[in-house]
């Protein structure tokens, strides 16, 4: 059974909660690459006062290349890169969004979803407007595909968004809603103060950053939930404006630092939903990230562009979970379908009911010390000591 101190802090969050939610050139070598040094960075305030970008390399003319995702967008002065949250100023280039925050709400954990990754507990999630990618389907594209500026934000600095956190009784931060990359320092500054308050640091994220901040980020993030959308490129290029490519080079980087990962895969009916195309997705988690990944299926709900299409059968996500299995994946999750079997985490060896759960609701957890108590098999996760 759940300790009776996890019920007891389950309920409190519940009480606490707050909906603040606002809606939902040259050569490399011979350029400047700046990052902007702590004593450089302006202090806390708001987001109008502008805050120096980290990753863009000088070009000449007052052009910048940004390199905070894979895109790489040269942006003259005056102008914006792609995602819109960044802006060339006489030459520098400023990120529009640090203490910009267009949502902050307590979530469940299970609701990045992270399901292997201290199970009942809440964390408080932070997202601001706008995003690197167009994904038709998006179920957040009242932030997502929002201009920065063009939305209400919340006067909150990095510090008073942990001191929240705190206050609310959770047990992390998350980052989340549109796509962190876009926002990237401020999740950084947000992130060390929470951990230095010891508290826990996860972001869900299109996977579209570049190495090297993505390696920076992740030595203070605990865990990470990566969208995997699709695998084509032809899908990511026709429905998201985006590429495959660089996400599976995310993968990759976020599964060899040891942090901890999960997957997620939104089945849409017609465009990706293909069991051949799931199959060798599945193949390639298995062979280049491990069998332990888990992967939650998800079921598309119609939205933003995509409302012409139906939701997604439950046969369909009970077949691609039989393929993930078949492949060798070994915690294959279905989402978006309360109550199926597959909302709750199985030991791998011997089947016995790990974690009990009803979508985002964990009724029971037999864990100890992070093992089967049936047959002692080691689960790969973060969980309650």
């Amino acid at each position: 059974m759940m300790s009776s101190g996890l019920s007891r802090r389950r309920l409190l969050c519940q009480a606490l909660r707050v909906g603040l939610a606002a809606g939902l050139g040259c050569a490399l070598s011979s350029c400047d690459f700046r990052r902007a040094a702590p004593e450089e960075a302006p202090a806390d305030g708001p987001a109008q006062e502008g805050h120096e970008a980290d990753y863009y390399t000088s070009l000449p003319g007052n052009v910048v290349r940004c390199e905070i995702c894979w895109r790489r967008c040269a942006v003259a002065e005056g102008e914006r890169g792609f995602c819109m949250a960044r802006e060339n100023i006489k030459g520098a280039y400023y990120t529009i969004l640090y203490n910009a925050a267009s949502a902050l709400q307590i979530d469940p954990i299970e609701k990045e979803p992270s399901f292997h990754m201290l199970p009942g507990t809440f964390i408080l999630c932070t997202g601001t407007a706008g995003c690197n990618n167009r994904c038709q389907f998006c179920q957040n594209w009242h932030l997502s595909q929002s201009a920065p500026r063009s939305i209400a934000t919340h006067d909150m600095d990095s510090r008073a968004i942990v001191n929240h956190a705190i206050s609310g009784r959770c047990d992390g931060v998350s980052f989340t809603y549109n796509e962190p990359t876009i926002f990237y320092e401020f999740m950084r500054d947000i992130a060390e103060l929470a951990k230095a308050q010891g508290l826990y640091a996860i972001f869900h994220t299109n996977g579209s950053m570049t190495p090297q901040p993505l390696r920076e980020l992740l030595q203070i993030m605990d865990a990470v939930t990566v969208d995997l959308k699709a695998f084509t490129e032809s899908f990511y290029a026709q429905v998201c404006a985006s590429s495959l490519a660089p996400v599976l080079k995310s993968l990759e980087t976020i599964r060899h630092t040891g942090r901890h990962l999960e997957i997620v895969n939104l089945v849409i009916p017609t465009l990706n939903d293909d069991p051949d195309e799931i199959r060798s997705m599945c193949a390639w988690i298995v062979k280049n990230l491990g069998s332990e990944v888990p992967i939650h299926f998800s079921r598309f709900v119609p939205h933003y562009r995509l409302t012409r299409l139906s939701l997604t059968p439950v046969s369909t996500l009970e077949t691609a979970a039989e393929i993930a299995k078949a492949e060798g994946i070994e915690y294959v999750y279905i989402g978006n379908v309360p109550g199926h079997p597959l909302n709750s985490t199985y030991c791998p060896r011997c089947r016995q009911v790990l974690i009990l759960r009803t979508h985002f609701s964990v009724h029971r957890i037999t864990l100890e010390d992070g093992r089967c108590p049936g047959c002692g098999h080691e689960v790969p996760g973060i969980w309650h000591a």
